[in-house]
């Protein structure tokens, strides 16, 4: 008898050599063919019954039908004669960054996503330095943002960028051009793309192989075809929904509803958004966040997101329309999208031989909303773990290779998140705390904390008299915004979604 894997031919004596030495853990199932082991003194599984089962796999590029027989594979069992099986769910950056990792590193991957022409609604915002350590061409970037708005819901505009130099600058792309090349680079790399829905997973026996249900759409057919595929590992970039979460039962969080439209805009305004970002503060466009302007190749993204008030989504975003209207009137929607963003970790983040990276795992932070960096980093870094803990997919890993990126990521951002956190808390909870807040934006000292510490992924550390100098700061800018409200209610007030926005905006 021989056992199939992956097109590889392990014969009986050698699955038994394997149950003999301890490293291979044989299992129980229903519904399947079961071939006697023979008894081995002093073994501890002596005596059991092995199952056999047929396994197809269809929709993916070079899989293949195949008869298996399945073996239970401890952590850190040799795999004779194949390799570590892993299955990424979702191709967006944190699965596309994944499966590359693990396909370079000599793991069989399979990358399973749905809509192979995803545009999220997204900023598309990309710190510098992803340029250089995911080596992104420059093409796939759209815009490079060398100068920003802030402006608070009186209206008053902030320039932030003047810290920058020369060669510094925050890359702007568009989602559907950003994954795709990911995708493609993970492909080349030996990567199986599956475009393909993923239904549910199957484990069989505690340490046995799952058995990914899914909906293959290879043929081109909008109803699909029920497909499965066997796998070691599963790492679940699925996103804000996440039925890969909801399987390993990752724990609920709240998430933000993100919504965006794509206006092209004539090209006289065009030319202002050409290396400019616009982002408007106020209970108007947002109770919680904030609304944007971003540019893109040849139109602008307009957005914003909430968490408390999700069902007046629509009246945020009229608003942020609203508030920009004089700059953008004249434009063109060509796209509109809406999308759930987490707003922090889940509380569950692997379990057994299943992991969650990018926003399934919740790493988009507070504030600032940038989920891109994080998504990829977190992939990237699940992999490298996986790679390293399976001698490059030649032994089977686990949980304990999952936990190591867990620690390394949390060790690494988990003051990031913190830092962020605490800043929403304060400067976005009220129309007086936001005027404070682009107030202190003004000041070269935040500036250049804010975009080195973004640029460069680093919690940079500051200089003690000048911290000291920006607390006494911070805490005048909202006694005086609380007063100045108290005083005179309108310095603050933005009707909601009111169209006067844009004619105030005119008249500033």
């Amino acid at each position: 008898m021989a056992t199939s894997f992956a097109n590889t031919q392990v014969s009986g004596k050698a699955a038994t050599r394997q149950v003999a030495q301890g490293r291979v853990a044989p299992f129980r199932a229903t519904g399947v063919r079961k071939a006697s082991v023979p008894q081995i003194p002093g073994s501890l599984f002596a005596g059991v019954s092995v199952p056999q089962r047929v396994f197809a796999s269809s929709g993916a590029r070079g899989v293949s039908r195949a008869v298996q027989t399945v073996f239970a594979l401890r952590d850190g069992a040799a795999l004779d004669g194949r390799k570590l099986r892993v299955a990424v769910i979702g191709g967006g950056p944190s699965g596309a960054c994944a499966a590359e990792t693990l396909a370079k590193g000599g793991v069989e991957t399979y990358l399973i996503e749905r809509k192979l022409d995803n545009c999220k609604p997204c900023g598309g915002a990309i710190p510098l330095c992803m340029v250089e350590e995911f080596d992104l061409p420059l093409e796939i970037i759209d815009r490079k943002v060398t100068k920003m708005k802030m402006i608070s819901p009186s209206n008053r505009e902030v320039d932030v960028g003047k810290t920058l130099s020369e060669t510094e600058w925050i890359g702007m792309c568009r989602r559907e051009v950003f994954d795709d090349f990911l995708r493609k680079r993970a492909e080349k790399l030996g990567a199986n793309i599956v475009n393909g829905l993923f239904m549910r997973s199957e484990k069989q026996g505690s340490d046995g192989p799952f058995t990914i249900h899914y909906t293959s759409y290879a043929d081109g057919s909008k109803m699909g075809t029920p497909s499965t595929l066997e796998v070691d590992m599963i790492i679940g970039a699925d996103g804000a929904n996440s039925r890969v979460a909801k399987e390993i039962d990752a724990g609920e969080y709240d998430y933000a509803i993100a919504f965006q439209e794509r206006i092209r805009i004539p090209d006289d305004k065009m030319k202002y958004y050409e290396n400019l970002a616009e982002m408007y503060v106020g209970d108007d466009v947002s109770p919680d966040f904030y609304g944007w302007v971003f540019p893109k190749y040849d139109h602008v993204a307009v957005g914003t997101g909430t968490v408390v008030n999700k069902t007046a989504i629509k009246q945020y975003q009229q608003a942020t329309r609203d508030r920009s209207k004089v700059k953008t009137e004249g434009g063109k929607i060509i796209r509109v999208e809406a999308h759930p963003i987490p707003e922090h970790p889940r509380p569950r983040r692997c379990k057994g031989r299943v992991a969650l990276v990018g926003d399934a795992a919740g790493y988009v932070t507070k504030c600032s909303g940038e989920g891109i960096y994080f998504a990829a980093k977190s992939g990237r870094m699940c992999a490298e773990a996986i790679v390293e803990a399976s001698a490059n997919g030649t032994k089977m890993a686990g949980e304990d290779a999952i936990r190591v990126y867990l620690d390394k990521w949390d060790r690494k951002y988990w003051a990031t998140y913190k830092v962020l956190d605490i800043l929403q808390k304060v400067f976005y909870r009220s129309n007086p705390a936001r005027e404070a807040f682009v107030e202190l934006c003004e000041d070269s000292y935040v500036q250049k904390m804010t975009f080195d510490s973004y640029l460069y992924k680093t919690v940079v550390p500051g200089n003690p008299l000048d911290d000291v100098k920006l607390l006494v700061r911070t805490v005048s800018s909202l006694l005086r915004s609380n007063a100045l409200r108290s005083v005179n209610s309108k310095s603050v007030d933005v009707s909601f979604g009111s169209k006067g926005n844009a004619e105030r905006v005119a008249t500033a």
